[in-house]
């Protein structure tokens, strides 16, 4: 008889579910539900009221909805009967905060708090909070803190004290009701178990959270803000997990909505790409798995405490329990071709895509395609969102070098492509300098799954082979993983993620080789890259952070 589990993955448009055999790692079936709220970024929904610049909201009934829907749905659609299902797990993206009273009800369900930005949920690309992450970080330097360095010296405003900074300053009666100020996949699991539990994942990576140090104390937050003193011990004091574990058990009342058993085991939430690190068979040292999509992930794990500069962060039990997981990421990978598409595509361009009975983007990639290394004479820089590793960075811009009254817009295109894999490689030499080994990559998300010219052009960036997630679901069935983990071996599961991983993690057969006549010619432009990176990232020439207004 297979048993199964259920992971749900909820994305920055929309959220899915998945069931899961635990002995196989197929994937029975799978519902998705776009969020009927969207991403809030110029007016708050079915209001008047305009945001603010950098301003990106959600509304957390939409995340109900993607439980209550697509959970059943699965269900049906597999035959599966619900005894056989064994556990739940839970990812989201990250850092997307909820401000919430004592009883898990978020502050804008309140009919008072309706039409007030900062009751709602600050998604995880709400950039907002600029100004107080850059308070936080000069804080943390001037104060000599050791928790900065693991950051790499720098706190980004996509973080969870940054963002409740913001709330404190801008709307200091949400932050004086709110009981706690929470992750929303520690939310999700809160309203699935009825127990407040944090993640090691999202409180590590996101909350300045230490498996050994905890929180910076109460000192720190005081000089930082009178108003902050008691931020730790009045609005985040829940218990912090490792993932890896049970954080409880489904209640009666939401067992009888989704249609399951009550009292089956649900995992410590997560966040979404780490997730997907066991999903894609990337359970040790030597190995790191890129998450390409809207934006980009790059994940890989030792057993070390390593002081690794200019990353996102590196956590124990982040990924993988018993590794630190290290991290950097490009806060800008699909978002700007869609940019590019959106704004600057020539009207004869859509004209001859539809002509062919394809996308604007399809056409654009296929055009791409054709264009040898090096023979669009152009070099970009990848910050169309901002730079996720260098201090100030979320005030940094794209930029092209090299156009000229002969560059055509699939120059330009493939000029944007090209500066991601930099930007890639980067990241990865990054890595190396402080020794971290980098010998095999896997590649997940939406890119990775569906386009091999993007994925080639990476192998020959980067030198190295790239194999792919075998699941176009694959932070969903690394939910599905940590729930399997959660139930345990007694129930039918697995005693650690190492061991459900390679029963039920994916790759594809599907293997990109690096051409190394191109790698040659990426190797001068990369050279190059890196000068501009310099010049305008670290300092010689701040002309992006002056414009930035």
């Amino acid at each position: 008889m297979s048993l199964y589990t259920i992971g749900i993955d909820y994305g920055t448009l929309s959220g899915r579910a998945v069931i899961v055999d635990i002995s196989t790692g197929e994937e029975i079936a799978t519902e998705v539900l776009e969020y009927k709220h969207g991403v809030m970024d110029k007016v708050l929904y079915n209001s008047d009221i305009k945001l603010p610049k950098d301003y990106a909201l959600q509304h957390p009934k939409d995340y109900l909805d993607v439980l209550e829907h697509c959970v059943p749905e699965i269900i049906k659609k597999s035959g599966v009967h619900k005894s056989d299902i064994i556990g739940v797990g839970v990812d989201f993206t990250s850092c997307t905060l909820i401000p919430v009273y004592a009883d898990g009800t978020p502050l804008c369900f309140n009919e008072k708090f309706a039409l007030v930005p900062c009751s709602y949920v600050k998604l995880w690309k709400d950039h907002s909070s600029v100004n107080e992450a850059k308070k936080l970080t000069d804080h943390a330097k001037n104060k000599a803190m050791k928790f900065i360095e693991r950051y790499g010296g720098n706190i980004s405003p996509e973080w969870l004290v940054p963002k409740v900074m913001h709330i404190l300053n801008n709307a200091p009666q949400v932050y004086a009701e709110a009981d706690y100020f929470i992750e929303a996949a520690d939310w999700i699991v809160w309203q699935l178990t009825d127990k407040q539990i944090r993640s090691s994942c999202t409180s590590g990576y996101k909350a300045l959270w230490h498996n050994e140090d905890g929180y910076p104390d109460t000192k720190f937050f005081k000089e930082l803000d009178p108003r902050l003193e008691n931020l730790i011990t009045e609005k985040l004091n829940a218990p912090v997990q490792s993932i890896g574990t049970k954080a409880g058990e489904l209640t009666v009342e939401m067992a009888q909505k989704l249609g399951l058993e009550p009292g089956i085991a649900v995992a410590v939430g997560n966040i979404d790409g780490h997730c997907t690190v066991p999903a894609a068979k990337v359970t040790k040292p030597g190995e790191m798995l890129l998450i390409l999509g809207t934006s980009a992930c790059f994940m890989t794990l030792d057993e070390r405490e390593l002081d690794v500069k200019e990353i996102a962060g590196y956590v124990k039990d982040g990924m993988i329990p018993d590794y630190y997981g290290y991290e950097a990421g490009q806060a800008c990978m699909g978002d700007h071709f869609a940019w590019y598409l959106n704004n600057l595509l020539p009207f004869s361009y859509k004209e001859k895509a539809k002509e062919l009975g394809i996308s604007d983007i399809q056409y654009m990639f296929m055009l791409a395609s054709k264009l040898s290394p090096g023979e669009c004479g152009l070099i970009a820089l990848d910050w169309w969102n901002g730079n996720r590793a260098l201090e100030g960075g979320a005030n940094l811009s794209g930029t092209i070098v090299g156009m000229n009254l002969s560059t055509k817009p699939e120059d330009i295109f493939r000029a944007l492509v090209e500066a991601t894999a930099y930007g890639a490689r980067m990241i990865i030499e990054n890595f190396r300098k402080y020794g971290l080994k980098i010998e095999k990559i896997h590649a997940a998300g939406g890119i990775a799954e569906k386009n091999p010219f993007i994925m080639q052009l990476y192998a020959d960036v980067l030198g190295c082979e790239i194999k792919v997630s075998g699941s176009p679901q694959a932070a969903a069935l690394g939910a599905a993983i940590f729930g399997a983990v959660a139930a345990g071996k007694e129930t039918g599961g697995y005693d650690s993620v190492i061991e459900a991983s390679e029963k039920m993690g994916k790759l594809k057969d599907t293997v990109y080789k690096p051409d190394f006549e191109n790698k040659k010619i990426y190797d001068k432009l990369y050279n190059e890259f890196c000068t501009l990176f310099d010049y305008f990232g670290r300092g010689e020439n701040k002309i992006m952070k002056k414009l930035k207004i």
